[in-house]
């Protein structure tokens, strides 16, 4: 049963590309079932992976002796119940109250789950470190496979979407294109293949980057060889800074890890073939770097255009400003909050205000005093959509005037359907409050510091496969927290969750590494 075990989390694994694509979430698809259809498999696949693991007297046994995970799950329960009452009654500006949905809510709280159990199955599983790697290899293959591929032929996604009407939009030039002389702007280069979320994608490309290389120098072959070629390259076509500069910074990173292990550790041996491989192929990665979309998006948005200084877009601002003042000394009470109203309507691109955001995400039709104060602050705070984000989350909580919201949340369905502030612990932070953050995601920190400690104090755990494990798990943590879209996103998590529960083996059962 264990090996059967064993193989279904290995294929349960290698389904998550799959479950990514990008027209799983939006209709016709994501209209046919109440909830999204790769969530549905995932929970299914779950609920097969416990049945197959408790089938086992022996981790039945096991599980009665583990008080501290009877007491977690009873203390998740206690706080899902807590949360699911705080946040039904809710007061807001918006009459919908941001399409809160009971149903929806437990949904979340199911799905923010699954990844901790796949870290404890994973944990006892005792997955080989062949079987590990081949799903680095397959993973990495379909990752960047599918991002080179619909690239080269112009069939991939846009990074960068959101700066277009809301649908699908594809690239426009390839990674030829990157070197024309007038090329497109960034947003219609940057490519993630066939998936759903940029972010996501460019944590999982560098959770998996590291484990790459250490495939690459403990097994070095033409085929490792390729999967890395094509990691470096979708990375660098992504157009995200995470991956970008991620690709870089975490190549330069395992070098030295790799150097420690061999010379200070000595428990690994020098592969000239393929520390020369990954030599010349980041010299060049550094030679397109300097074209990739990424670089291209820093010089846009600090060129003058871009943040509207030009002597034209000056007169209007100043000519726009002047009706705006005028209107709000001639009209009072309902009849401003009117002017405001029709005002904003007209000119919210003068201020170079997010369509989306004002529309839709926080509208200005119930709050145009809101927008006001938004329209008075400095063009790079106007256009600096983290800023915007958490300044809509924190007027919606000033609006509901509970304190309660620091601490249980105001609902993953609010947030989402505002907007998903694009800094993870922060952003569930306000879905979930303090308590439910630090129960949901804070643990996978405990467990990061717990192996990082153990790491540092015992010379045992300290070799290289731990080093690189380690490594990875610390740079997708460190890419939610900076660029956000990750740990409320399954194909990462559970991704995530594989690695962390293995990692979390080796420290805990060295011997049987």
């Amino acid at each position: 049963m264990k090996i059967r075990f064993q193989k279904y989390l290995y294929f349960f694994i290698l389904l998550q590309p799959f479950l990514d694509l990008y027209w799983f979430y939006y209709p016709p698809l994501s209209n046919i079932l109440p909830f999204a259809i790769p969530t549905i498999v995932r929970i299914i696949g779950i609920a097969i992976l416990l049945g197959m693991f408790f089938s086992q007297k022996s981790n039945w046994q096991r599980l009665g002796k583990e008080w501290w995970l009877i007491a977690y799950t009873v203390i998740l329960i206690i706080y899902s119940v807590l949360h699911l009452w705080h946040v039904k009654n809710f007061n807001s500006v918006d009459p919908s109250g941001y399409q809160y949905s009971f149903t929806g809510e437990v949904f979340y709280l199911v799905r923010m789950a699954l990844p901790l159990i796949t870290v404890y199955l994973t944990y006892h599983s005792d997955i080989t470190e062949q079987m590990f790697k081949s799903v680095i290899k397959w993973l990495v293959g379909l990752f960047s496979g599918t991002i080179v591929i619909t690239n080269l032929f112009t069939i991939s996604l846009m990074s960068y979407e959101i700066v277009l009407e809301p649908g699908v939009h594809f690239i426009k030039g390839n990674i030829f294109n990157w070197f024309d002389k007038y090329p497109y702007n960034y947003y219609f280069l940057a490519s993630k293949g066939l998936f759903y979320k940029a972010n996501t994608l460019s944590a999982i490309m560098l959770l998996l980057l590291p484990l790459m290389l250490y495939v690459l120098v403990t097994e070095f072959n033409w085929k490792n060889l390729i999967l890395y070629i094509l990691q470096a390259l979708a990375m660098l076509e992504l157009g995200t800074k995470v991956a970008t500069v991620g690709l870089f910074i975490t190549t330069f990173i395992f070098i030295c890890f790799y150097l420690f292990s061999i010379f200070i550790n000595r428990d690994t041996t020098l592969n000239k073939k393929a520390i020369t491989a990954i030599i010349l192929v980041s010299l060049g990665s550094s030679f397109l770097f300097i074209h990739a979309p990424a670089i291209q998006r820093v010089s846009y948005d600090s060129s003058p255009v871009s943040l509207h200084t030009t002597k034209k877009s000056k007169k209007t601002v100043k000519r726009v400003d002047k009706i705006l003042e005028n209107g709000l000394k001639k009209y009072h009470g309902p009849k401003q909050k009117k002017f405001l109203i029709n005002f904003i309507q007209k000119y919210a691109p003068v201020y170079a205000l997010n369509k989306n955001f004002v529309e839709k995400s926080y509208s200005y039709k119930y709050d145009p005093y809101f927008w006001l104060k938004i329209m008075n602050l400095p063009i790079t705070q106007r256009r600096n959509y983290r800023f915007l984000e958490k300044s809509m989350l924190d007027q919606v909580i000033k609006n509901n005037n509970n304190k309660l919201d620091s601490w249980l949340g105001i609902s993953y369905i609010r947030e989402n359907n505002i907007f998903k502030l694009e800094r993870d612990f922060s952003a569930q932070r306000y879905s979930l409050g303090w308590i439910g953050m630090i129960l949901f995601t804070g643990l996978y920190l405990v467990v990061l510091v717990y192996c990082g400690f153990k790491w540092l104090l015992d010379k045992a755990h300290r070799n290289f496969q731990n080093s690189v494990l380690l490594m990875s798990t610390g740079a997708l943590i460190i890419s939610a927290f900076y660029a956000g879209n990750v740990l409320d996103f399954l194909t990462a998590t559970f991704i995530f969750a594989f690695v962390l529960g293995y990692l979390l083996s080796r420290i805990m059962h060295p011997n049987k590494a």
